[in-house]
């Protein structure tokens, strides 16, 4: 269907509205004052419908993702989606319009900035991708290059421990701009590279190239007018004996995830840590229904216990435990044992393949695999003789001088609040688009001091949401049944009546959290004593926005 009528009478003023057809597609049309725009009602980012989501002033927030379009003309304001809205031409009848599905608006931009100048861009995970996408996005016209460790294009790292374990989803749809985005944006890939030095002063690094026979080829030094390093994080293998047994495996990337799948058929998995990666790990792998057993160890009493209370803790515990997920908390490993193995393919060879983690408490888990989810540490050793390990010191912009940026997991970088550095994909994005105006100078687009933090997990098909930043979960209030997954927790520095929310988790209560991040980003969050009162956030994002 290509043409569709709609009565404008639907539509309130400084709202929207999405239609949807019988061919699956939604239209969401926005509406200010007699001026009416019409869009693509899917997310670009999973397809979420964005009229469940929540209109804040020219903000069309989506109710999954939180990635977030301008009511007016479609443009991405804010990730998880890495594209705008397709928007579509509108005929005005009167009473009515006439959106036409087959007449697209053209909101791209020529590439004609900067086009004497070289972007080099260090890593190729979401930070690095964003970067390089949207400089093409809004116009950049230089050459990018951009030089991963990995063997792939980026991909959607969050999708391995979310969905290609739980086989549902397959390698080539986790590609991040598709299969062709490189050479569609004119970006030159460099991978199988290593990056040994980076010079900030002169906007240099080095390269070891690893690819072929994995010998490192004589070195190349690279020199550009901006230079981004986005080099991410690596597994922490913690100080466990038996840690270097064959059958132990960390998950970061794609091999990493192939190997974990391929060897996990018809095996006893034991994850060791209850953060989100190894709760998503249990997930995906229960949900694939090919593995012998899985068991979960964490030291802590709950799970995810620097995110959520222990009550929405132990809701989640028991929706792995219904999905056949045994759990040892409070426990503290002390070994992982293997046994010799013969190599098939030279007798007098043996390995040492993984047999049980052994306990403080002198309990053994049979184990044929173990996966450590035992957290990560930024990749800081590039540039650790200007910045401490916990991370690259950048400003709002993520520029750590003239012309040099870094982003993702290696910056702790000034913003709404505060100083963080913070390991999380929607994140990684944001420094990306940011990292991107700011080399183009484009003061339109919102630097950190104007963003919030946000990211989700995804275990069982159920989606637990958060928005903010708290330092622990324990100045808590809990409205909802976790047991039910239907709640809200909003958390808080401390005990005090009026004192602001800093941050909110949710299953079910999509809009609410919308609604909090909204008030949160424009310095608004409620305080204890109001959401005691029975405080409307949502009436209040909407009145704080008009």
């Amino acid at each position: 269907m290509t043409h569709v009528t709609i009565n404008k009478a639907d539509i309130p003023n400084g709202g929207m509205k999405s239609y949807k057809q019988d061919d699956d597609s939604i239209i969401l049309i926005t509406r200010d004052d007699s001026t009416f725009y019409a869009f693509d009602g899917k997310c670009p980012h999973a397809g979420a419908d964005l009229g469940d989501g929540l209109r804040c002033g020219n903000r069309v927030v989506c109710p999954w993702h939180h990635g977030t379009f301008d009511s007016r003309d479609g443009s991405l304001l804010e990730p998880v989606a890495t594209e705008g809205l397709t928007q579509y031409e509108i005929t005005d009848n009167g009473d009515n319009l006439t959106v036409n599905t087959a007449d697209k608006i053209d909101n791209t931009v020529e590439n004609d900035k900067l086009t004497a100048t070289h972007t080099v861009i260090v890593g190729g995970g979401a930070a690095g991708f964003m970067t390089a996408h949207h400089l093409r996005q809004m116009g950049y016209g230089g050459e990018i290059t951009l030089i991963s460790k990995d063997d792939k294009a980026p991909y959607n790292r969050p999708q391995l421990s979310k969905a290609f374990l739980a086989g549902k989803i397959n390698e080539e749809n986790i590609m991040l701009g598709g299969t062709d985005w490189a050479e569609k944006h004119n970006v030159t890939l460099r991978l199988n590279q290593i990056v040994s030095e980076v010079l900030p002063n002169e906007r240099t690094i080095i390269i070891d190239d690893i690819s072929g026979d994995n010998k490192k080829s004589d070195s190349e030094k690279l020199s550009a007018d901006f230079l981004v390093v986005a080099t991410g994080a690596e597994p922490i293998i913690p100080p466990i004996k038996g840690a270097d047994l064959d059958g132990v495996y960390t998950l970061r990337s794609m091999d990493d995830a192939k190997l974990i799948k391929a060897a996990s058929h018809d095996q006893h998995v034991v994850i060791i840590g209850t953060g989100f990666i190894g709760m998503e790990v249990a997930s995906a792998l229960s949900q694939a229904g090919t593995t012998a057993s899985i068991a979960v160890i964490g030291q802590d009493k709950r799970v995810m216990g620097n995110i959520v209370s222990e009550t929405v803790s132990n809701a989640l515990i028991k929706l792995h435990e219904d999905n056949g997920i045994k759990f040892v908390l409070d426990a503290t490993v002390n070994e992982i044992t293997g046994v010799n193995n013969k190599d098939n393919d030279t007798d007098d060879k043996t390995f040492s393949q993984v047999n049980s983690v052994n306990l403080a408490n002198g309990e053994k888990i049979a184990a044929d695999i173990v996966i450590l989810g035992t957290g990560v540490s930024p990749r800081t050793d590039l540039i650790s003789d200007v910045n401490d390990p916990d991370g690259v010191q950048v400003d709002s912009h993520l520029q750590l001088r003239d012309g040099v940026y870094a982003l993702g997991d290696i910056a702790k970088a000034e913003g709404q609040m505060g100083r963080l550095r913070i390991e999380h994909w929607r994140v990684a994005l944001q420094h990306g688009l940011v990292t991107a105006a700011a080399i183009l100078e484009d003061d339109s687009v919102n630097s950190l001091d104007e963003r919030i933090p946000f990211f989700w997990t995804m275990q069982y098909g159920k989606s637990l949401r958060y928005s903010g930043h708290a330092m622990t979960p324990d100045h808590n209030i809990l409205l909802g049944t976790p047991d039910t997954l239907d709640y809200i927790e909003y958390y808080f520095d401390d005990d005090g009546e009026d004192t602001r929310a800093s941050a909110a988790s949710t299953l079910g209560r999509d809009k609410e959290l919308v609604a909090f991040a909204e008030l949160l980003r424009r310095g608004h969050a409620p305080t204890r004593a109001q959401i005691n009162a029975g405080f409307s956030l949502i009436d209040q994002a909407h009145a704080l926005s008009r």
